[in-house]
Formats: structure tokens, sequence, C-alpha cells
């Protein structure tokens, strides 16, 4: 009895599988996509991919709407950055891990915006710290978005295009593979996190001042 109450409790890629089929999975999976973007440390992946596997005729409208919230959110990051530095965002870069090499990061989006944000929105790195940082550095906001928009439909279309054409492999794989396709969902989040101190780049520190609003040290004698 007591082995069959123990083989019969769901795992976690479970619980997760059935969670995506509630009324409210593409709108909570909205919401990761856009809090991803912009503070909190979690992939959308985790919900997205079992969301797949169970109906993989929605691939491309997932694909759309994790790519349309997740910009949008990061508009909200370039806000932070932009508007809300001192007061949010500062302690966001240091929660991630970046504050070291903040003022060498700020440099690499003036010299190299657009191929900053692609990496950004396409590596598992904390994305938040790319568009806080871009509205820091007080990057030009359509830059911004059109970059944003390829490197997170990138993101987010080929994954749900992959398991869109090889669902039904991939779905009987981790079905004999529950235990470990939950496991790398959650090792894939901590991964991801660690990383954020690796990837930037050391450097003075400097004051984290806005670009923006950095005032000019205005001398009258020219």
């Amino acid at each position: 009895m007591t082995e069959t109450a123990r083989s019969a409790k769901p795992s976690f890629y479970d619980r997760l599988k059935l969670a995506t089929k509630h009324r409210l999975a593409e709108p909570i999976l909205a919401l990761l996509c856009f809090l991803e973007a912009m503070i909190i440390p979690v992939f959308p992946e985790i919900m997205l991919a079992p969301m797949i596997i169970a109906d993989r005729m929605r691939a491309w409208r997932l694909a759309a709407i994790c790519t349309i919230a997740s910009v949008s959110g990061g508009l909200a990051g370039y806000a932070i950055g932009y508007f809300l530095f001192d007061t949010v965002g500062r302690g966001i870069i240091e929660f991630y891990g970046a504050a070291d090499g903040f003022e060498t990061l700020r440099q690499s989006f003036n010299q190299n915006g657009p191929f900053m944000i692609l990496v950004g929105a396409i590596s598992p790195i904390p994305y938040k710290v790319i568009t806080i940082t871009s509205g820091v550095a007080g990057l030009d906001i359509w830059t911004f978005v059109v970059y944003g928009i390829i490197g997170r439909a990138l993101r987010y279309f080929v994954p749900c295009g992959l398991f869109y054409f090889f669902g039904p492999v991939a779905s009987e794989f981790i079905e004999r593979h529950k235990k470990w396709a939950g496991v790398s969902m959650i090792v894939l989040v901590v991964v991801g996190f660690a990383m954020a101190p690796l990837l930037f780049p050391k450097g003075e520190t400097g004051d984290l001042t806005p670009n923006h609003a950095e005032i000019e040290d205005i001398n009258p004698e020219g």
C-alpha cells in the first residue's frame, strides 16, 4: 500500500504539466515573461516547455505571447534604469552581482548597444540587467525595442518551433525521465542566476550615475 501510494505521488514535472492546463496558464506565462525582463530571476521556459508538450498546436501563439510580454517587460526595465535607477535599479544590479563591473558594462552599451541587447535577449543571463543598463546608458529607445524584439523572438520562437516539430519525441523522452526533467529545470534557473556575475565585465564600479542624469561641468571660460 505504501509502495503504491509512493509510486502514485506526482513528480515535480507532473505537477507543472498539470498546472499548464489551468485556464489562467497563458496569462501567468505572460506575467512571468514580463517580470523576468525587469526584476525576477526565473526562466519562463520552465512553464513554456510543458505547455507546448501538452498541446504543441499552440506553440506559435505561446511564442508570440512570450515575445510580446518580454519586450514589454524590457521597456519597464529600461524605464527603471532611466527614471528610477537610484531608488530601484541600483538594488537590482547589485542583487545580480553586476555592480562591480557596472561602469565597464555601461560603456559597452554606449559603444555596442545592439550587440549587448541581442546577447542578453538570447542567452540565459538575467535579461533585467541588460534592460536596466540600457536605460541607465540612455540607449536609443527604438534601438532597444527593435533589437529586443529580434533577440526575444529568437529566444522563444526557435525552441517553440523545435517543440512543435519534435514535440511527440520530446514528450516521450521526458515522460520516461520525469525526475531528471524536473531537476534540469531547477538547475537551469540556478545556473542562469549564477552566470550573471561571471559574464558581466569587471572594472571600476564608478558612481553608478545614469548617463542622462550626469551634470555637465560648465566652464565659463570655455
